[in-house]
């Protein structure tokens, strides 16, 4: 995975060891050396030196044979999410959307060829994925990663599609024409569908979250099963809601954006 910089101030351990931590994830939440080493694409030593290091850091634990992430983690992603404002304006909005529409809504922004969740309100629903702050999924596949793709620029989004997803999902290559012409109905009209393509029984709608200045930031989707709610009620009843949420958090946001940073120097008596 690492030795991909081209860079004369890339740090090759730096990667390397943000590789380690990326090789974790729901399907792995606990390894052996040898299985950290593999997922990585490192060598055994060069992952043990890696664990130790960051259990020493604190975002690693080992126990029983097995290495783990350790809460600690959730910091290097909350830290982006409390800067850019979004978890504290959007959680209010979200929570009175899905107290609304009795449905999941969730807040995601693009990340290569993925989409990444920076907030989520769920409700209980037996769903065939496990969804949470930090998920990533293949943004073709997705109602808010077509939104997100959507608001791109040609050049942009054959740059986004050309990053492998990182989702660690099977992934097949999309029809490009079909994709282009499903991405120009989604810029016209405001909003995207995904019926059943990230995974059985999943049906969302997503519009975008724009900031200030008009630029899309980021996706708010509402989530179905497909079972108890058709592609008709989604679209009649809860993309009107979405809709007005999604507007809710982009004005609140733009205010949050034009607030005065005011940096006061410590008084030389306090």
């Amino acid at each position: 995975m690492a030795g991909r910089g081209t860079g004369p101030d890339f740090v090759e351990a730096l990667a390397r060891g943000l590789d380690v931590i990326a090789a974790f994830n729901a399907d792995r939440p606990a390894m052996s050396l040898s299985e950290v080493a593999s997922a990585a694409g490192l060598a055994r030593p060069t992952a043990r030196r890696l664990l130790l290091t960051l259990e020493e850091l604190g975002f690693v634990r080992s126990g029983g044979g097995a290495f783990s992430l350790t809460p600690r983690v959730l910091s290097l992603g909350t830290a982006y999410v409390g800067a850019l404002g979004l978890w504290d304006i959007a959680r209010p909005h979200l929570e009175a959307l899905v107290a609304r529409t009795g449905e999941s809504s969730s807040m995601a922004q693009l990340d290569g060829s993925d989409i990444v969740y920076v907030a989520r309100v769920a409700v209980p629903r037996i769903v065939a994925l496990r969804v949470e702050v930090g998920t990533r999924f293949p943004a073709v596949r997705t109602s808010q990663g077509k939104v997100l793709l959507a608001a791109l620029s040609p050049d942009e989004l054959e740059t986004a599609l050309a990053q492998p997803s990182r989702a660690g999902l099977p992934t097949s290559e999309p029809d490009a024409d079909r994709l282009r012409d499903e991405l120009v109905r989604v810029r016209a009209r405001g909003w995207a569908l995904a019926d059943e393509e990230l995974a059985p029984g999943i049906r969302s709608v997503a519009v975008p979250v724009r900031d200030g200045r008009g630029t899309v930031r980021a996706a708010m989707n509402v989530t179905v099963h497909a079972a108890e709610t058709s592609t008709e009620r989604l679209v009649q009843e809860h993309l009107p809601k979405l809709l007005r949420t999604a507007g809710d958090v982009g004005a609140e946001w733009a205010l949050w954006q034009s607030r005065p940073h005011v940096e006061v120097a410590p008084s030389a008596t306090a």
